[in-house]
């Protein structure tokens, strides 16, 4: 599965974005897909995961970010909703086939990503 992102921006602080993730390929209802980010100098740190089981947000991004999917339109988005300066950074889309119960909250637990979208949030 090829994965595309897009949405990014310059946006002020307490503003929104909403991210998109295309997939081409088939069968993406079967795959749970995942949002990461990565800001210069850090490690790329979890975001948002949607599997068969659910939704699952980091703590930092809680109550703000909401990740969903349109399968008919294999697509899945992430809604940022009053971003701080500190949501500044590449934002990824990865992918993996449904496997298990354990929720994937690593990078290495995805085998496929898009090529990252910037957001910039100023103060």
């Amino acid at each position: 599965v090829q994965l595309q992102a897009s949405g990014g921006g310059l946006v002020q602080a307490g503003g929104s974005l909403r991210l998109s993730c295309a997939a081409s390929g088939r069968a993406f209802s079967s795959y749970a897909m995942g949002w990461f980010r990565q800001a210069p100098g850090k490690e790329r740190e979890f975001v948002a995961t949607i599997t068969w089981s659910g939704t699952y947000y980091a703590d930092s991004v809680k109550g703000r970010f909401t990740i969903s999917r349109d399968n008919a339109k294999n697509t899945a988005y992430l809604q940022m909703n009053g971003l701080k300066p500190e949501d500044t950074a590449v934002y990824y889309c990865a992918a993996r086939r449904e496997v298990g119960t354990t929720i994937p909250r690593h990078a290495a637990d995805y085998a496929y990503w898009g090529q990252g979208t910037q957001v910039t949030v100023s103060s």
